[in-house]
């Protein structure tokens, strides 16, 4: 099994590599084409440059808040200023105007870009928010839904993977008596690239964990329906998902 995971986080890593373009723009700024895609189904794209004291600047440019605001979702209020501040702290990521910046080393490069995709990933998802029909984040149903079911977690927890990166998950229910350790991950946008994110978090960390842990991913599908090769996916990776019309049938499991 440890071999066989081994390999699958190699192809991932392998696939990102390959599906990655670089190329120099203006001045001294290289442009670097990931393989992950927004809510428009664009490949992401970051701008790197080195600074005077050898370190490196990583920005999206603006892109990402600017192409919300372009989309309806504008970040004044209260809330969505809060939703925005925690995305980002979650991967040490600041806010400079509209761009999204990061610093980094040459020996954390990978780990910082890495960390600044995948916030451009959880701002980007506030895209949903834009919706008329959206009262609350997914992510706050599914706290109120496990409060009202008197099901104890932590929330917000980071775990750091075999790579070197840091996942972090949405709420973890401690083991007990009855039950293994279960981490939850709320997966508002089911789309491909949460899929893949979501499979790789849990093959870069499950070894950190106890080895009866168990791991779900909470697929809402108030907007459209779930694909069933996703949920294949998920289940081939060992990752149980739970739908969100369809979580009463897991109360009894995570509860326990």
């Amino acid at each position: 099994m440890i071999d066989e995971i081994r390999t699958l986080v190699e192809q991932y890593s392998a696939w990102i590599k390959d599906k990655t373009v670089i190329r120099k723009v203006t001045g001294n700024w290289v442009e670097i084409t990931t393989p992950f895609l927004d809510h428009h189904n664009d490949c992401l794209q970051i701008y790197t440059r080195k600074q005077e004291d050898n370190s490196f600047l990583i920005t999206d440019d603006g892109y990402i808040i600017s192409d919300l605001e372009m989309c309806g979702c504008q970040l004044t209020s209260v809330k969505r200023k809060e939703i925005l501040k925690t995305a980002l702290a979650g991967f040490g990521v600041r806010q400079n105007g509209k761009n999204l910046e990061i610093d980094a080393t040459p020996d954390n490069f990978s780990l910082k870009k890495h960390n600044l995709i995948q916030a451009m990933l959880a701002v980007d998802d506030m895209f949903y928010l834009a919706g008329p029909t959206v009262v609350s984040l997914f992510k706050e149903d599914v706290a109120g839904w496990l409060d009202l079911n008197k099901i104890r977690y932590t929330p917000g927890i980071k775990f750091s993977g075999k790579s070197g990166f840091d996942h972090q998950f949405d709420f973890v229910i401690p083991k007990s008596t009855a039950q293994q350790e279960r981490i939850l991950r709320a997966i508002n946008s089911p789309t491909k690239d949460a899929i893949q994110a979501m499979a790789f978090s849990w093959m870069d960390t499950r070894e950190t964990r106890p080895s009866t842990a168990m791991a779900c991913a909470l697929l809402n599908d108030g907007q459209k329906d779930l694909q069933v090769n996703m949920l294949q996916a998920l289940r081939e990776y060992d990752i149980l998902p739970i739908i969100w019309s369809e979580r009463e049938k897991f109360q009894s499991l995570l509860a326990a």
